[in-house]
């Protein structure tokens, strides 16, 4: 059995895409022969000693900052593992910047396992006041002394290709975190009711936590917009405001809370708050048009994006920043420009007025979305760990 440790910022019960990521991954690499681990913070709840899903975590570092290097290496030496798999964001590691420097502290680590660093993003981290180039070199740092790096989508990949060590880059999408599962008593128009919908009201959705990069703002203009043409229109914000791993975006979120109220369409928001994922599942199936306003382009990055797709939701968004083959614009969903308020609000209006629009947006959601199975994603991580000498 190949042991594999994951070095991450958040795992469940903590709330965040990293978290349920990292899960997800465990569970389906464990019939492909590889038992994961997780390495954490003690900010992981001291009344969760492991994962509800069972898998072994050890939150026995301080912190992210310097003294993170000696624990890590500490903790290696005593818990020996094949591979130390980071599963890296910015944010989910405080911004700190040390574990970008790791695996080049632990190349002369004697007894050092493979180091696998899949990039969420390539967000940079603080460092320090007046970092400058040094925050994207400590992004660099991270993937140039890592023995594979796995990015999640094409053009964080290519950004990353472009470098001397680039051959050592793969690229393994994320999957969709939330599965198609209501509850089981769960009926569409009953849940509407319980939502305060009717018939024609036009329920938009908005899933995932609010940062700047989303396009909040853009969202409640477009609700606005709606609402000025006559709809009765609502908007589902489906999940909490931020996660445990960044709580940098609470004062977005609380502009975008501001802007809702100066706009007076608070009775037009019904928001969620967490909720489990069968009733994630439930308000996705009970909405009509999924709103994405992406500021830096719909991406599959967005683990929200794909459990919209996989729930056959139409998706409004905006042009992708790289060339994304798999989008077609009119198949699969509906795309502006970013930031253009105006062209959201028409598509939103297309997909409410012309049900046949409706109806193919809906089949290409679901294909599209069906691409990114877990099984997939597992067996080509088990495959690059053979690949880097992990388990031999």
């Amino acid at each position: 059995m190949t042991t594999v440790t994951f070095l991450c910022g958040e795992y469940p019960p903590m709330q965040g895409g990293i978290a349920d990521y990292t899960a997800r991954l465990a569970a389906h690499l464990r019939p492909l022969n590889v038992a994961a681990r997780v390495l954490i913070s003690r900010k992981y709840p001291v009344d969760a000693p492991s994962a509800p899903d069972g898998t072994p975590v050890h939150a026995a570092l301080s912190g992210w900052g310097r003294r993170s290097w000696g624990e890590i290496r500490r903790w290696l030496a005593q818990n020996p593992t094949d591979a130390l798999h980071i599963q890296y964001q910015a944010a989910a590691f405080d911004l700190e910047g040390w574990v970008n420097w790791l695996p080049w502290f632990l190349r002369r680590f004697p007894r050092r396992p493979k180091i696998i660093t899949t990039f969420h993003d390539l967000r940079i981290p603080y460092l320090f006041p007046k970092a400058g180039a040094w925050r994207w070199r400590a992004v660099l740092a991270l993937a140039k002394f890592s023995d594979a790096v796995i990015c999640t989508n094409a053009g964080d990949a290519a950004t990353l290709r472009r470098f001397p060590w680039g051959a050592r880059v793969s690229e393994i999408p994320l999957g969709n975190n939330v599965p198609v599962a209501p509850p089981p008593d769960f009926n569409r128009a009953a849940w509407r009711r319980k939502l305060g919908l009717t018939d024609e009201s036009l329920a938009l959705a908005y899933f995932g936590f609010l940062n700047e990069s989303k396009g909040g703002e853009d969202l409640i203009a477009v609700l606005e917009a709606l609402v000025r043409q006559g709809q009765d229109a609502r908007l589902l914000m489906i999940g909490g405001d931020v996660g445990d791993s960044d709580p940098a975006n609470a004062a977005y979120a609380r502009r975008v809370r501001e802007t809702i109220a100066a706009r007076g369409l608070a009775a037009r928001i019904i928001p969620t708050g967490y909720v489990p994922l069968p009733e994630v599942s439930a308000h996705l199936l009970a909405a009509d048009v999924a709103v994405l306003p992406y500021r830096d382009g719909v991406s599959f990055r967005r683990t929200t994006l794909l459990a919209v797709l996989a729930h056959g939701l139409p998706v409004v968004s905006t042009v992708p920043a790289v060339d994304l083959p798999q989008i077609v614009d009119g198949a699969n969903m509906l795309l502006t420009a970013a930031g253009d308020v105006r062209g959201l609000t028409a598509a939103v209006g297309r997909v409410a007025e012309n049900a046949d629009l409706r109806l193919r947006l809906q089949s290409g959601a679901r294909e599209l979305g069906a691409a990114f199975s877990w099984t997939a994603i597992a067996a080509d991580t088990a495959a690059l760990y053979r690949r880097v000498g992990v388990g031999r």
